[in-house]
């Protein structure tokens, strides 16, 4: 977006700088119109023109939008309508229907969803990577950006100023740090669900970056804030401005469930303020480490199915969105628009002040990696887990390992699951299977115990965690027994997705110190192709493999579990099991997909 002129005490001017986002848009824009119809055809026909009369009838368009930007959407198709604008000499009938952005990737990500509307402009392209990246669903093609808001700290007007605002500013380190440590109990900070919403997963992304620059520590401190705000998350943008304190009042601030901040799009911020219904307006904080943007991708949907009319009216409108009419119309919304002076009204409205640096260059997005390990750091936190953890116990697990005292690799490994058991929480699920080579009769698998609640009373008195712990300490190395992986990894993973609990987080979690040595298993390339028929995006199973040990292949068991959206780890040494094993857990949360695995994997 570049630097833009400002409303106080900064420069005012209204010049403007060419912008590579809209450079970018205005190629796609050519690009799409020279291939739906040629480039002199388009202009001959009136795709182009805005007063031709409308000839028989109206080009229909549907555009599924986020809610945030569907009002400026629907006000732009309404006076396209009235102004009887064109695309091939047909009128161009825009209808913008206000749809969550995280349903819409769901449904497209499995095809669900694709019958509707042609055009899809949700708040992020983070929504468009989750749609293309979870099975084979619809296929969607990007056109531009239409608009775009950072991400901010939203406080109420006393919080903001005991926080020093304006003058003092904050990195997105020292934000988090000022809520989770402000008063006694932390300062009352509430944010949209970062599976859900894409300010509250680029906030959190943010945090988890900056926290890293801070200090070896950084990771601890975003967990910590992931914690803090789990106990105030709302499921959406809109539902989590209805937590904040309707005035500056004690009395209102002093109510429990009120936020006295919020994690908030400056959009959404401004948006709230022109209500003037009372509700106390806020104050912005902008990071001093940059604020991520919310950029409103342009995107067709299912474009091959699309007839010629309605592939030129989608394009028809994406260049309507760049003139000066619908730029002036975003704007009175609270958006920001490329090649476009700052609006101090707009600024203003939303909270900001000078020298809150609101006027800055667009901060680098937070990396695919670092939103990754932030959704599953969230799914973990937020979310109970569901694991089945399936353990070799293979005669080789009888192998002493160097400088352990004599401890086996059993030993090693039954100590560490052991400590990351205690990691988990009562309403946790957790089970357990062992498996060598014609262990149970023909089979080369065994349960031990169910996967169930960590919680869950047992017959004899105890909880499952108890009966876990026990069937754990317990295991041990079967002396004839080989390594017969291939079979056990296919009934396991059919276990784990048929089983599967909505709401929390599932996983197969297998840990092996070799390769597959039963002769009579089906293949590695079977086991692949039975593995696939298997995966199912709307019940998600990833399977996180661990190689033990130096006769372990972690380039095998990591192809296989690429097939489910899981990677493969490898361990020198046993005793690290359960740091890579949470690790890998965090990471698979937040994998959108099997191609996200190889650029994750430790």
């Amino acid at each position: 977006m570049g630097r833009h002129s400002l409303p106080d005490a900064k420069a005012t001017g209204t010049g403007r700088v060419r912008s590579p986002r809209r450079r970018t848009v205005s190629i796609a824009t050519a690009l799409v119109l020279a291939v739906a119809a040629g480039t002199g055809v388009a202009a001959q026909s009136g795709l182009l023109s805005f007063a031709d009369a409308c000839a028989d009838a109206p080009v229909r368009l549907d555009l599924a939008a986020s809610p945030d930007i569907a009002p400026a959407l629907r006000a732009i198709a309404d006076r396209a309508r009235q102004d009887r604008v064109t695309t091939d000499g047909h009128c161009l009938d825009v209808r913008v229907e206000a749809r969550e952005n995280h349903q819409v990737a769901a449904a497209l990500a499995d095809g669900s969803g694709t019958s509707g509307y042609q055009v899809w402009v949700p708040d992020s392209d983070i929504w468009v990577e989750r749609a293309k990246g979870q099975g084979d669903g619809t296929s969607l093609t990007p056109a531009g950006t239409v608009a775009t808001s950072p991400v901010t700290l939203a406080t109420v007007p006393t919080t903001a100023r005991t926080l020093g605002w304006p003058r003092k500013s904050y990195t997105w380190a020292e934000l988090a740090a000022a809520a989770t440590t402000t008063g006694a109990d932390g300062l009352p900070l509430g944010s949209a669900d970062p599976a859900r919403s894409a300010t509250g997963l680029l906030a959190l992304s943010s945090i988890a970056e900056s926290s890293r620059r801070a200090g070896a520590e950084g990771d601890t401190r975003t967990a910590a804030t992931a914690e803090f705000l789990t106990q105030r998350v709302s499921d959406t943008d809109t539902q989590v401005l209805e937590t904040l304190a309707r005035d500056d009042s004690g009395a209102e601030k002093g109510r429990p469930r009120r936020n006295e901040a919020v994690l908030l799009s400056e959009q959404a911020a401004f948006a709230h303020n022109s209500k003037g219904s009372g509700s106390a307006n806020l104050n912005l904080f902008y990071p001093t480490d940059g604020a991520p943007v919310l950029d409103y991708p342009y995107s067709l949907v299912d474009e091959t199915e699309l007839t010629t009319d309605q592939s030129r009216a989608a394009m028809r409108f994406m260049a309507l969105l760049g003139d000066e009419a619908a730029y002036r119309t975003l704007q009175e919304h609270g958006f920001r628009v490329a090649d476009t002076a700052l609006d101090p009204t707009l600024l203003r409205m939303a909270g900001a002040l000078s020298p809150q640096p609101y006027d800055g260059n667009d901060a680098l997005p937070p990396s695919s990696e670092s939103r990754q390990w932030a959704l599953g750091l969230w799914t973990v936190t937020v979310r109970s887990a569901r694991l089945t953890t399936v353990v070799d116990t293979s005669g080789s697990m009888a192998a002493p390992v160097p400088g352990r005292d004599g401890q086996n690799r059993m030993d090693v490994t039954k100590a560490s699951l052991l400590r990351a058991l205690a990691g988990f929480t009562p309403e946790d699920e957790i089970g357990l299977w062992e498996f060598a080579t014609r262990l149970d009769g023909a089979k080369d698998y065994r349960e031990l115990e169910s996967t169930a609640r960590l919680g869950e009373p047992v017959k004899g008195g105890g909880t499952h965690r108890d009966r876990l712990s026990d069937a754990v300490t317990a295991l041990k190395p079967v002396p004839d027994g080989d390594t017969g992986l291939y079979d056990t990894m296919l009934a396991a993973y059919r276990e784990a997705v048929a089983t599967y609990v909505s709401g929390k987080f599932n996983a197969l979690v297998i840990l092996t110190d070799g390769s597959n040595k039963d002769d009579d298993s089906i293949s590695r390339a079977e086991l692949i192709k039975r593995l696939k028929t298997v995966v199912d995006p709307r019940r998600p199973v990833p399977l996180i493999a661990i190689a033990v040990g130096p006769d372990a292949d972690r380039n095998e068991v990591d192809t296989i579990a690429r097939a489910t959206g899981g990677a493969g780890y490898e361990v020198s040494d046993p005793a690290e099991i359960r740091t890579v094993m949470l690790r890998a857990v965090m990471l698979s949360a937040g994998l959108t997909g099997p191609d996200s695995v190889a650029a994750d994997r430790s």
